[in-house]
């Protein structure tokens, strides 16, 4: 029994599965990554070539270099996944990339890399697997968002239009590809316990994301809490799986009530 074998033999609701996750050595992939393989899907985790993503290979999951910014390297992975793991069944989009700043100071840069890795980024990833669910007729497909991209947040605006156009790209692409048996939908965070949030609101991350901040027009969080990636990573692994086989073109928000039931 091969390796790839012996993975598919366990035991979990997506047994079976090829699941490709993008963004997988960062503070929400990482912990998404290890979910599906926990639950017995073979895992192929894609992200920059570094220790970080060499961390993440351990048993279940496999490390795939490639930068989303690249078609060719997308294609690439894509290609080599399925050539040694089986046909993806399952993709999750979870590369991102933040610029904080006022529209007016942002630079040219700050919005083209925002939306290279954001947006474009989860395009280029859905379309080279896309082809092959729908031929098959199944296969699942969750992009990270964020309720940025439907609540206004102040020095925001690269990030919260990047997340707000992958939420909208992914209904349309759900759209298109439902009469083939592919699942298309969007789990939205709010302020969740990763580097990103630490680096971006610094030491009171936890006081002013929880209590509020009300000169920056921006509620607290209603179950007083900051979320923790395995929050999100659960909300991913339920709608991959069959639990959620009638489930598409949805943005579910994982934030604690923040973006108050919108």
């Amino acid at each position: 029994m091969t390796r790839a074998d012996a993975r598919r033999a366990r035991s979990g609701r997506l047994r079976g599965e090829v699941a490709m996750v993008t963004g997988a050595a960062g503070g929400i992939g990482s912990v998404v990554a290890r979910s599906l393989a926990d639950q017995g899907a073979c895992v192929a985790a894609v992200d920059l070539p570094g220790a970080r993503l060499a961390a993440v290979a351990v048993d279940g999951v496999d490390a795939y270099p490639a930068d989303v910014r690249s078609t060719a390297e997308v294609v690439a992975a894509v290609a080599q996944i399925e050539r040694e793991r089986g046909h993806i069944g399952i993709l999750v989009n979870t590369a991102g990339i933040l610029r904080s700043g006022s529209v007016a100071h942002l630079s040219d840069d700050d919005w083209s890399d925002v939306f290279e890795v954001n947006l474009h980024g989860v395009v280029r990833c859905c379309r080279a697997v896309a082809v092959g669910m729908a031929a098959r007729g199944r296969g699942a497909i969750v992009t990270i968002g964020s309720n940025a991209g439907g609540v206004p947040r102040m020095n925001l605006a690269a990030y919260a239009a990047s997340k707000a156009a992958a939420a909208h790209f992914m209904r349309c692409l759900g759209l298109e590809l439902a009469g083939q048996g592919v699942r298309c939908n969007v789990v939205s965070p709010g302020s969740t316990d990763t580097g990103m949030l630490r680096e971006l609101m610094g030491a009171a991350a936890t006081r002013d994301v929880v209590a509020g901040v009300p000169d920056q027009f921006r509620v607290g969080i209603p179950l007083r809490r900051i979320a923790e990636p395995a929050d999100v990573a659960a909300a991913v692994s339920f709608l991959v799986s069959d639990a959620a086989r009638h489930i598409t073109l949805q943005d579910l928000y994982v934030d604690g009530g923040a973006g108050l039931g919108r």
